[in-house]
């Protein structure tokens, strides 16, 4: 007897495709490792609490715009990381390129 597969089984191979045309290296942690998601769960953490429950927009369209611009000008450039050294990414990224 056959099992079914998982939905999820369907969407990582097409994600791993997808990454590897596109020249992504993809995360190493293994499956349900609580520290594998951190980075991302805290910058959506951050955007939430810092951008979008403080602001309403009338169209998603000036939505993005913002947010791309916070991105930009907010979080890269000037919002210091305690896993980066207590550093901004844009300055990280400079202060460790080859």
């Amino acid at each position: 007897m056959r099992r079914p597969l998982e939905s999820g089984q369907y969407t990582a191979a097409d994600f791993a495709q997808a990454c590897d045309k596109l020249g992504v290296t993809r995360s190493t942690g293994r499956v349900g490792c609580a520290l594998d998601n951190a980075a991302a769960e805290s910058f959506f953490s951050t955007l939430t609490h810092e951008l979008i429950r403080r602001r309403r927009w009338i169209t998603r369209r000036q939505a993005r715009r913002d947010i791309a611009r916070w991105i930009t000008d907010w979080y890269n450039t000037r919002r210091l990381h305690s896993t980066l050294d207590m550093t901004s990414p844009t300055d990280y990224e400079i202060a460790n390129t080859d």
